[in-house]
């Protein structure tokens, strides 16, 4: 197959870039601005911007499939990075793009804990952005990954930066949330798996690691991957965050929002169900990420 992909080029993206090569898939890639330096056999880059669909439209002819990776966890309005720009208005760019070119299939990324009554603004335009798909009249199928762990993480990677920085760990209320992770290798062998199962067309699927965390728990595992026989923690009342948040976080230094401490403290879980469709063992936590966190 053909597959255009939008958000490809960021840490998820490799990953499913490396897994739709592997399955002999050819991709057109939408960038910002073509690269030949290190481009890859078997990928095609074509300049664009998925929120201006003017501009990338013509370039979903003659494929087989769409696939929407784009995503931001933080919004800088003063960038022109919000939620409803990369999160709502690209998702419909590319539906409209692909109902013209005649594609049928999609695939879209969202995130486990997607509800449209939501507080943190985060999911819900996630939600949005899937009404969008469901409405599009397009063989759909949608992922909502847990957070994802890989060599190139941004989650994973700043805990261990702070751990090997500073004696202690902030830990937002009391830690004991439950996290579920997953390795991004096994996300991206979920979306280009649903490209040869039928009957993955319509369906939402939740996706989770095998291993249960409390966040607690998760700084103990990133711990002893770096080596360490203990990890201290200073406990943050989350009374005091929900004050504190709120005045800094417009601040691009400050490293948290009021939208993350939402999604954090409400947990990231799921049944697992989504392993009777994709018959794979996925990675565990702990070896996972000790494969790329060194000491």
């Amino acid at each position: 197959m053909l597959i255009f992909l939008a958000g490809g080029t960021g840490f998820v993206g490799g990953h499913v870039r490396q897994a739709l090569l592997a399955r002999g898939h050819s991709i057109r890639l939408l960038v910002h601005r073509r690269r030949t330096e290190g481009a890859e056999p078997g990928i095609e880059q074509v300049e664009g911007d998925a929120t201006n669909l003017a501009s990338f439209a013509d370039a979903v002819k003659g494929c087989d499939a769409t696939i929407n990776l784009i995503g931001i966890i933080r919004e800088f309005p003063s960038r022109g990075l919000t939620f409803q720009k990369l999160h709502i208005e690209a998702t419909r760019n590319i539906l409209s793009a692909a109902r013209t070119a005649g594609v049928k299939r999609h695939i879209q990324m969202s995130a486990l804990g997607t509800r449209a009554d939501s507080t943190a603004r985060y999911f819900k335009s996630k939600f949005e952005a899937e009404s969008a798909v469901r409405d599009s009249g397009l063989d759909y199928t949608i992922f909502r990954p847990a957070i994802i762990f890989g060599p190139a993480d941004d989650f994973i990677n700043k805990l261990a930066g702070m751990m090997r920085a500073f004696p202690a760990m902030p830990v937002i209320g009391d830690g004991e949330y439950q996290l579920q992770p997953i390795a991004a290798a096994d996300v991206a062998r979920c979306f280009t798996e649903a490209l040869d199962k039928p009957e993955t067309i319509g369906q939402t699927y939740d996706l989770c690691g095998p291993d249960r965390l409390s966040y607690n728990a998760l700084l103990d595992a990133i711990g002893k991957a770096l080596g360490k026989s203990k990890v201290l923690k200073v406990k943050n009342p989350l009374p005091l965050m929900r004050l504190i948040v709120p005045l800094l976080e417009g601040f691009s230094f400050f490293p948290i929002t009021s939208d993350q401490i939402a999604m954090l403290v409400q947990g990231n879980t799921c049944d697992g169900s989504w392993r009777k469709t994709f018959a794979f063992q996925p990675i565990r936590f702990e070896p996972g990420i000790k494969s790329y966190l060194k000491p």
